[in-house]
C-alpha cells in the first residue's frame, strides 16, 4: 500500500520550497484530464472516477436492511435500503441542519437503532467535528449523542446494545493517520504534543463517555467480547505513528484500565517475530482471538495469514498456512469456522478456514472473480450478521462501477443501481508471467480507442507499499485516457500470492521486485503493439522509490516521475519517526549494517541515470519525507539529468486540495508528453 517514510524540516530546504511554489502552480498545459481523482492508497494518483462512491455498509444484524453512505461534492448522504425490495430505499436525514456529512453506519444488536458520525450538529464554531448521532427504527428520529471534541474513527456497539465503543484522540489537531500532513516540527520532538489514540466509549441511554484504555497505550484497532465486559485491541506506546510496527495484542475488562498482553510479536519465537498483527476478533464464545499477521509495511495496508491465539495468551496458531493468496479481514461463522475476504492474483475469494484442522473447507468459496471489494473503515471489510447467513458489501471491477450486493444464504442481491449507465473508457486485462522462481501477475490498461494496427507508448506504474497490490476495482486510467498502455505489475513483495512471495524482497529493496517489472515488460511487448522507444516509468510512495531506483538500473525508461519517493535509505533512518518499520525489511538498523540499506540507495548509483525525471511531493509528507525527493532532484540537476521538483504546500502523503490534484495530474502528462513524443 502507501509505502511508510517521515519527513525533516531544513531551512535551506524551506526557503528552496517556497520559491518553487511559486511558480509550481501557476503552470498550464493543454492537455488535461477530465475526470476527477479517485482515492487508491496504493496508486493514488493514477485512477480517476466519475462513477458515484457508495460506502460504509452496514447490514443490520436481522438481515433485512442495508445502510449505507454515498458521497457528493458538499459530503456524504446517509441511506437506508430494504434487502428484498431494494427500490423501498429513503435518506436519513439530521433534523434542522445543512451543508453537513454522515459516516460509518453501525446497528445496534437488536436491528432497532442506527448509530452513525455525523457533522450535521449545527455547531458553527466547529463545522467539521463529527458526533455520534443515533437513528430510531421506531420513532424515525434522529439525535446526537456524543459532545466531544476530537478524532473520532471505527465506532462499534458493545454486544449487549449499553454503549457504543470508539477510536478517539481528544483535541486532535489532525487525523491520527500518517497519510494526513504533518504537524511541522516544534518543541521537543517526541514529547511535546504528542496526540494520543484511545478507545472511548459512550453510555447510550445517558450519553456519558468513559475511556476503556489507558493514556499510556496508542490504540490502532479493537474488538468488543461477546460479553461486552471485556475488549481485545492492538496497541503500542506513543507516538502512535512510529510504533504500530511493533504493537501488541492486549485484553482488559471494561471497568478497569489494565491492559494484558496475549501476544507480542516482537518476543514471540514463532514465525510472526518480528511482523504485524492486525483486525483483531474474538471467538463467539470468547475463547479465542483471531486476527491477520504477517509482513506489513503500513498499517491498514493489511495482509498475512489467519491467525488464532487463546484469549488468555500464548502463542497463536496459523490457520490459513500455505494460502496461495493474502487474507487481509477475517470474521468468526461460528466458535470452529472463519470467513476471509482473500486477495489471490487479482481475484477476490471469500473462502472459510477450520480452525481446529488449519484448513480450507472444500466448497466454502465464494469466487467474485477479478473484483475488489470494500464497505467499512477496515481494508477490504464486509458487514456481516451472525453466523454469516447474510452479508453485504461494495463491489467494483474494471468493467463494472461501484455497487451495493447483499448476499443471503449464498444468494446475491443486487442493492444498488447508482452507476447503472457507467462504462470504462478502455479494457484492463490480468497479466501473468514467471521469473526468478516466482509467478507474478499484473494489470494491462489498453489505450482508449484502442487500434491493433497502431503501435502505443507504454506507462509502468509502480504501487505503493511494498505489502499492497493493485486490485481489479473501478477507475479509468489518467494514462489510458492519454493514449498510453498503462502496465501496473504486483512484483515480489505484493500482497495476493501467499506471505512467502510478500516477504521475497526483504533486504533485496529495488532488485528482484525491478527484475519482475522488466521481465513482465519483456512479456508484453511480445504481444501487444507497444512501442519500445516510448516508455515511462512512475510510482508513488514505494512506487516512488522504485522509480528512482529504476532510472538508476537501466536505460530503458525514456522519462520518469517519482511521486513521494525515497533517494537515500542511509539518510532516511534518521530523518524518518517511524524507524520501527524498517528493521523487519532490512534485518538491522542503518547503524547495524549500512551495507543493507546503501545497496538500495539510488543515490549511490546517480551517475547512471540519463532518464528525464520528474520529482514530486508535499512539504509535510510524513511517509516519504520531501528533503528526499530534494536530494534526488539535486543529484539529477548537478549531473545534468533533465529534472524537475514540485512541492506542494500543506500536502501530506495523501494529496488533499484538488487544485494541488489537478496540477499534479497536469503535470504528470506535459511531462510524458515532452519526453516521450508522438511520432
Amino acid at each position: 500500500m502507501i509505502f511508510p517514510v517521515r519527513r525533516a524540516r531544513l531551512p535551506l530546504y524551506a526557503a528552496a520550497c517556497s520559491l518553487l511554489l511559486s511558480t509550481a502552480l501557476t503552470a498550464q498545459t493543454a492537455s488535461k484530464p477530465t475526470l476527477a481523482p479517485a482515492p487508491d492508497t496504493a496508486n493514488p494518483n493514477q485512477q480517476f472516477s466519475s462513477a458515484a462512491m457508495p460506502g460504509g455498509v452496514a447490514l443490520s444484524p436481522d438481515g433485512t436492511t442495508v445502510a449505507w453512505t454515498l458521497r457528493g461534492h458538499d459530503g456524504s448522504t446517509l441511506h437506508l435500503t430494504d434487502v428484498a425490495d431494494p427500490a423501498k430505499s429513503k435518506i436519513i436525514a439530521v433534523e434542522a441542519t445543512t451543508d453537513c456529512s454522515n459516516a460509518s453506519p453501525i446497528w445496534s444488536p437488536d436491528s432497532k437503532t442506527l448509530a452513525f458520525l455525523s457533522t450535521c450538529t449545527g455547531d458553527k464554531a466547529k463545522p467539521t467535528q463529527e458526533q455520534i448521532f443515533l437513528w430510531s427504527k421506531t420513532t424515525g428520529r434522529t439525535k446526537q449523542l456524543s459532545h466531544l471534541t476530537g478524532n473520532l474513527q471505527q465506532p462499534a456497539w458493545s454486544p449487549d446494545g449499553k454503549s457504543i465503543a470508539f477510536l478517539f484522540v481528544e483535541n486532535a489537531t489532525r487525523s491520527a493517520g500518517a497519510l494526513d500532513a504533518m504537524k511541522p516540527w516544534s518543541g521537543v520532538i517526541g514529547e511535546d504534543g504528542v496526540e494520543i489514540q484511545r478507545v472511548d466509549s459512550v453510555d447510550v441511554a445517558t450519553g456519558k463517555d468513559k475511556w476503556l484504555t489507558p493514556a499510556k497505550l496508542h490504540v490502532y484497532e479493537f474488538d468488543f467480547a461477546p460479553s461486552s465486559n471485556e475488549i481485545a485491541f492492538i496497541a503500542a506506546n506513543p507516538p502512535g505513528e512510529n510504533t504500530w510496527w511493533i504493537a501488541k495484542l492486549y485484553r482488559e475488562s471494561t471497568t478497569a484500565q489494565t491492559p494484558t498482553v496475549v501476544f507480542d510479536p516482537n518476543t514471540s519465537s514463532t514465525a510472526l517475530h518480528g511482523l504485524q498483527i492486525a483486525v483483531p476478533r474474538y471467538s463467539p464464545d470468547g475463547k479465542h482471538i483471531a486476527f491477520i499477521g504477517g509482513l506489513m509495511s503500513d498499517q491498514g495496508s493489511t495482509g498475512g495469514d489467519v491467525y488464532v491465539v487463546d484469549a488468555k495468551g500464548g502463542n497463536p496458531a496459523d490457520v490459513t498456512p500455505n494460502i496461495d493468496g493474502t487474507p487481509s479481514w477475517e470474521v468468526w461463522l461460528n466458535d470452529n469456522r472463519i470467513g476471509i475476504v482473500e486477495d489471490r492474483s487479482g481475484r477476490t475469494l471469500l473462502p472459510d478456514y477450520d480452525v481446529a484442522k488449519h484448513a480450507y473447507i472444500d466448497g466454502s468459496a465464494i469466487d467474485l472473480g477479478e473484483s475488489s471489494i470494500s464497505g467499512g473503515p477496515i481494508k477490504d471489510a464486509a458487514s456481516v450478521t451472525s453466523g454469516a447467513q447474510a452479508f453485504a458489501f461494495v463491489k467494483s471491477s474494471f468493467t463494472s462501477p461501484p455497487e451495493i450486493f447483499a448476499y443471503t444464504h449464498g444468494v446475491e442481491h443486487q442493492i444498488t443501481h447508482l452507476n447503472a449507465d457507467a462504462k470504462p473508457l478502455s479494457k484492463t486485462v490480468s497479466i501473468e508471467w514467471d521469473n526468478d522462481g516466482f509467478h507474478v501477475q499484473g494489470w494491462l490498461t489498453f489505450p482508449a480507442h484502442y487500434d491493433a494496427a497502431k503501435k502505443y507508448p507504454l506507462i509502468v506504474s509502480v504501487h505503493g507499499g511494498p505489502s499492497a497490490s493493485v486490485g481489479a476495482r473501478w477507475g479509468n486510467s489518467m494514462w489510458a485516457e492519454q493514449g498510453y498502455f498503462e502496465f501496473q505489475p504486483n512484483p515480489r513483495g505484493s500482497f495476493g500470492q501467499g506471505e512467502k512471495f510478500v516477504q521475497a524482497n526483504v533486504k533485496d529493496f529495488g532488485y528482484g521486485d525491478l527484475r519482475d517489472i522488466l521481465k513482465g515488460m519483456d512479456v508484453l511487448e511480445a504481444k501487444y503493439p507497444i512501442d519500445k522507444d516510448r516508455e515511462g516509468l512512475t510510482g508513488w510512495s514505494y512506487g516512488g522509490f522504485m522509480t528512482m531506483f529504476g532510472v538508476t538500473q537501466t536505460h530503458r525508461f525514456r522519462a520518469a516521475i517519482a511521486g513521494a519517493g525515497l533517494s537515500d535509505w542511509l539518510s532516511y533512518y534518521g530523518e524518518n519517526s517511524i524507524d520501527q518499520w524498517m528493521i523487519p525489511f532490512f534485518g538491522a538498523s542503518v547503524y547495524d549494517d549500512p551495507a543493507v540499506y546503501a545497496k538500495s540507495s539510488a543515490i549511490n548509483f546517480i551517475k547512471n541515470v540519463t532518464t528525464p525525471t520528474l520529482v514530486i511531493v508535499g512539504d509535510r509528507d510524513g511517509e516519504c519525507p520531501a528533503p528526499q525527493s530534494f536530494e534526488f532532484w539535486h543529484a539529477l540537476r548537478a549531473e545534468g539529468v533533465k529534472t524537475q521538483l514540485v512541492v506542494y504546500p500543506d500536502e501530506g502523503h495523501g494529496f488533499r486540495n484538488p487544485a494541488h490534484i489537478r496540477d499534479r495530474a497536469e503535470r504528470e502528462v506535459k511531462w510524458f508528453a515532452e519526453y516521450m513524443p508522438a511520432k
